[in-house]
Order: C-alpha cells, then sequence, then structure tokens
C-alpha cells in the first residue's frame, strides 16, 4: 500500500510539473494575435484608412499601385474601384519608380540591413530576427530581385510620411490583409514622386522665362554688335534612384537582405 501510494504521488508530481510548464516553443513564436501588433486603425487620418475608393485607371484588377506623391497603395479590384491603404514611401532622394512583379512573400520575416545602410547607420544591427520588434513588421512582399520590399511596420506613426530608404510600409493589420490578397507574380506599378517632379518642372520653366532664348538656344546680352553668349538649357536630371539588386554568395543562392 505505501509502495503503490508511493507511485501515485510520483505520477501526480509529474502530471502538476506538466500542466505548469511554461509552452516556451510557443512563447518563442511571432502570432498575428500577440500584443503589440496594431490592429486599431482609429490613430490613422481618415484617408489613410484601409478603404475602397474609385479608381478609374485601365489596370486590370488584381495591380498593385504606389502611389508615391500622395502615400497611398491601390490594389485594383476592377470595375472603376480600388482598394486604397496608407502608407510610408522614401524620404527625399531614396525615393524610385518602376514596375516590378511580386517575387516571395513571407510571414514575419528577418531583417538584414545592406551594406550600404549599414555605412550611413553604423550603429544598425546587422541582423533583426522576424517578431514584433522587427522593423519590416509582420508581412513582407518581395519587388523582383532588388532590395525593396512592400512590407509591415514596427512604427505606425510613419505611415502617410516620406521617411523609408525605398521601402514600401504599411501598418502590420493592412500588411496582413493585402498579403492574403496577392501571390507571386503580381504586378507592381510604383509611381514617381510626382511632387519632387512638379518643383523641377518649375525650375525649368523659371529658368526658360529668364533667359528669354530663342530656338537656337542664343541670346545677345549687349545691343547690336554685343558678345553673344549660348545659354544651354540642361534639363534637371530626375532624382529617381536605380534599383538596388540582391547580393549573391559564392553558390549563387540570393541573400536576402532589405531596405526599409
Amino acid at each position: 500500500m505505501a509502495v503503490f501510494g508511493a507511485a501515485l504521488g510520483a505520477v501526480l508530481s509529474v502530471t502538476v510539473m506538466l500542466v505548469n510548464a511554461p509552452a516556451f516553443a510557443q512563447s518563442q513564436e511571432p502570432r498575428d494575435t500577440i500584443q503589440g501588433l496594431d490592429t486599431s486603425v482609429d490613430e490613422l487620418p481618415a484617408p489613410l484608412r484601409r478603404q475602397i475608393v474609385s479608381y478609374p485607371g485601365n489596370e486590370p484588377a488584381g495591380t498593385i499601385i504606389i502611389d508615391t506623391a500622395h502615400t497611398f497603395l491601390y490594389l485594383t479590384l476592377g470595375n472603376g474601384e480600388a482598394l486604397r491603404y496608407g502608407i510610408g514611401v522614401g524620404r527625399e532622394g531614396f525615393t524610385w519608380s518602376g514596375v516590378e512583379k511580386i517575387s516571395r512573400k513571407t510571414e514575419w520575416p528577418d531583417w538584414i540591413p545592406p551594406v550600404e545602410m549599414i555605412a550611413r547607420q553604423p550603429y544598425l544591427p546587422r541582423w533583426v530576427g522576424g517578431g514584433p520588434g522587427n522593423p519590416l513588421g509582420a508581412r513582407a512582399l518581395y519587388l523582383g530581385n532588388t532590395a525593396y520590399r512592400i512590407h509591415g511596420t514596427n512604427n505606425p506613426n510613419s505611415i502617410g510620411k516620406h521617411v523609408s530608404s525605398g521601402c514600401i510600409r504599411l501598418r502590420d493589420a493592412d500588411v496582413i490583409d493585402l498579403y492574403g490578397r496577392v501571390g507571386i507574380g503580381t504586378r507592381v506599378i510604383v509611381l514617381p514622386n510626382d511632387q519632387r517632379q512638379a518643383r523641377n518642372d518649375q525650375a525649368s520653366r523659371d529658368q526658360r522665362q529668364a533667359w528669354h532664348d530663342d530656338a537656337r538656344g542664343v541670346a545677345i546680352t549687349t545691343g547690336p554688335g554685343g558678345v553673344m553668349t549660348a545659354r544651354i538649357f540642361v534639363t534637371p536630371v530626375s532624382a529617381e534612384r536605380a534599383l538596388p539588386r540582391e547580393s549573391e554568395n559564392t553558390t549563387g543562392t540570393p541573400t536576402l537582405f532589405g531596405l526599409y
């Protein structure tokens, strides 16, 4: 009887230990329901909240349009409508434009800052594991073989601003929604930063007006017989950046790093 009692006590002790043991493996896995995931839209101004809007473009349904100047991402729905998201885009000198396709999708991506970013900001970590503290947020959509991505953010206050190094960021709740709506091969059109182009256009007009050049670009600065000065009009070079590409290791496998 004493032996049976001792055995029963041992079983109960083991059972209690198993029930009370912390679920370390589960607690280490990032989840969309964990505390810290921004699920509220009330903090965003109304125009930046996810919503269906009219969109008169000709792109087929399922196309992503990045309106850099106005910090909007459109996912075309067809029939003149699109789902619009507020986004954060590249700061001055770091915007770009072009057409890419989604080449890869990742949940809770790791982040490895590229060499050029480390050179500008040497205090950055060399690697950040996926999770709520990662600046890439809950999801990442890789654009072609560039270093750019559409991704989430752990700083929702940056939505609606020109703050990134070229990547397109959404609130985590929004990037999770977008991630579920698009697939590999989705076409992504990144429009130029029209605000900067508008300034260039105005500078061009002002320069033309100041010169009063004729069609040959030649103006007489004094009276007849004076020195003739040739003035050559130069169109401002667009500051849109070339798309950086992923590096490759010696095995030929892409090393995934990125801007954010």
